[in-house]
């Protein structure tokens, strides 16, 4: 599958059930990079109901798609490529970046030095709003709601009830981190270093076009394989997370295979670059297809 995560606030997330509100995206997943194009066509643009929904024109995704890439500046941060991350997954990625420069794309290694907090970073921020956000789910006002002798109880049950282990277990992060006292050590600090990730992607995107790494460190897994190893199950998330804190537009395409499993290359994109992520995707599909 392919799946894109536009830039945020380009896709109106107004009707969508909040988890992290600051890092929510709607995106289009397909099998292939033209139908991920069609599907944002239809889904991109302002709405007025999302106070965060960005007012850009929408340019012509399918057209744009098309074209020449050579003499685009393609980036490989050298923190994606380092340990941990599984060297047959390396291996299949460069191969995907030379087939680009063999089209005429130049490739240069650059650095985003704060990526190593982007996990911790990731987490603080988003169990704290999905604390918040889902505190919502009382028992009461919609949604599930079980019985009990004092609305106390109604709201004991229905959240024991109703929410799994991993829900509970972000949102007793989340409550923790914006405890009185608590708020300035851990929420307001990864809201800084958040910052700086971003910062780290715009002074890379003065050197580059788009960045390009692998989308995972590990092959994909079984369902259910990792459920009690929530800190394994969230570091698999290192090679993405970045994006989601800069609100950037990033794809992801599979690319060949590791003992019949698929290896997912990510293009990473400037604000509002999807054109320009979705043809150089398009343009990997082509030559491999």
């Amino acid at each position: 599958m392919v799946g894109l995560k536009p830039t945020y606030g380009r896709v109106s997330r107004y009707g969508l059930v909040a988890f992290a509100s600051s890092l929510d995206q709607i995106g289009p997943i397909a099998s292939n990079v033209e139908d991920v194009a069609i599907l944002l066509q239809v889904i991109a643009g302002f709405d007025n109901r999302d106070s965060t929904s960005l007012d850009a024109e929408v340019p012509n995704y399918l057209e744009e798609m098309q074209g020449d890439i050579s003499g685009w500046r393609i980036g490989l941060p050298k923190e994606y490529w380092g340990e941990g991350i599984d060297e047959a997954i390396k291996s299949a990625v460069r191969d995907a970046v030379s087939e680009w420069e063999k089209l005429g794309v130049k490739v240069k290694e650059i650095s985003l030095p704060h990526t190593k907090y982007a996990i911790p970073t990731y987490y603080m921020i988003a169990t704290a709003e999905a604390s918040s956000n889902l505190a919502r789910y009382d028992g009461i006002r919609y949604g599930l709601s079980c019985n009990g002798g004092t609305t106390q109880e109604v709201h004991l049950n229905t959240r024991t009830e109703g929410f799994g282990d991993e829900v509970k277990r972000r949102i007793m992060l989340g409550t923790f981190a914006l405890k009185a006292g608590y708020k300035e050590e851990y929420y307001l600090k990864a809201t800084q270093v958040r910052e700086l990730i971003r910062c780290n992607f715009m002074q890379a995107f003065e050197e580059v076009d788009l960045i390009v790494t692998p989308t995972a460190p590990v092959l994909p897994f079984k369902l259910g394989e990792r459920v009690r190893e929530p800190l394994a199950m969230y570091m698999v998330d290192i090679l993405t997370v970045g994006v989601n804190l800069a609100g950037l537009p990033a794809i992801s395409i599979p690319y060949g295979e590791v003992e019949g499993l698929p290896v997912g290359v990510q293009i990473i994109g400037q604000f509002l670059g999807e054109s320009k992520i979705l043809r150089l995707a398009h343009t990997l599909e082509r030559v491999t297809c």
